[in-house]
């Protein structure tokens, strides 16, 4: 059994059933041994990032905790010394952006496996993060 923390843009398409997820990502989010969580942090990326225009929905935002929940997947919130703790964590190949920091540390304070396309999370393979794709 795996704790699973799903990035941002894997929660929006894990919403969405969309064919961007890999096959074992896929795997892993369908497989009832894993609990799959989400963080407020993403929650809060999506809703900046909307509100700016950043980001268009076919959903209303404020329908995701729904359809994370008929997905089965568990919210958690973002801690005070989770939200202090992006001071611990090193700044590595100039990956600044602030809500992929957060996420990382809080999957390697809470011993999260994160599911993320994104390439940039392997600098902190080396830190703890397990991360799949």
């Amino acid at each position: 059994m795996k704790k699973l923390l799903l990035d941002t843009h894997v929660l929006l398409w894990a919403i969405g059933n969309s064919t961007a997820l890999s096959s074992r990502v896929t795997e892993y989010i369908s497989d009832d041994q894993n609990e799959v969580f989400i963080s407020a942090i993403s929650l809060w990326e999506i809703a900046l990032k909307h509100s700016t225009g950043k980001l268009e929905l076919n959903f209303a935002v404020e329908d995701i905790p729904n359809y994370c929940q008929q997905m089965g997947f568990r919210l958690i919130p973002l801690m005070p010394l989770e939200a202090l703790g992006i001071l611990e964590l090193p700044l590595k190949q100039n990956h600044k952006d602030p809500f992929d920091r957060m996420l990382i540390f809080q999957c390697l304070r809470g011993k999260y496996t994160m599911l993320s396309k994104d390439d940039k999370m392997k600098y902190y393979e080396n830190d703890g993060l397990e991360c799949i794709w």
